[in-house]
């Protein structure tokens, strides 16, 4: 099951836990709160998995693919390593299905505080257009993951400040309605 809790402001290496002391774990509620959705799914049979067909049928989940993050498998893995965790905001929802490895997906609060959640195989995870996060291999240095998207993918990352865009504006006004 996935994880979640408040990072630490302490820095060091990115690929560390990074949990506060006293930890604070964050449940899924909370996570839902801020319109992360969570799914566990059976990795190893995705291509016949009928939970994960589901999925994509009622969300329109219609084009996929994989990436392998490894510094053997991925072109250019050192300057991907640092693009992955600039804070930023896409215009669409983000959605990802680890099927092998493990990394983290950080995300900002209502608050701008940082929530870690640490993701391993069968976890999928979808992060609304418009709430800022980021992305980090763990100490395991490894992930392969299925990229999902609603149409054609669109890869565009805008770094923070990027308020000015629409999706983030509808993202706080998410927020502010989910916080009533």
């Amino acid at each position: 099951m996935v994880e979640a809790w408040y990072m630490d402001e302490r820095g060091g290496d990115q690929r560390a836990p990074h949990r506060q002391e006293p930890h604070r774990p964050v449940s899924l509620e909370q996570l839902r709160r801020l319109g992360v959705f969570h799914w566990k799914l059976d990795a190893d049979n995705y291509e016949t998995d009928p939970d994960l067909a589901r999925i994509r049928k009622e969300r329109n989940y219609s084009w996929m693919d994989i990436i392998t993050i490894h510094k053997d498998k991925l072109p250019n893995y050192q300057d991907k390593i640092k693009i992955f965790y600039e804070e930023h905001l896409h215009l669409d929802d983000e959605i990802r299905y680890i099927l092998e490895g493990s990394g983290y997906f950080d995300v900002r609060d209502k608050d701008d505080k940082w929530i870690r959640i640490f993701m391993e195989k069968g976890d999928m995870i979808t992060l609304p257009a418009g709430i800022y996060h980021r992305f980090t291999l763990d100490e395991n240095n490894y992930v392969k993951a299925m990229r999902l998207f609603v149409g054609e993918p669109v890869w565009t990352a805008y770094n923070r400040p990027a308020d000015h865009f629409p999706a983030r504006g509808q993202y706080i006004q998410f927020l502010a309605q989910a916080a009533q």
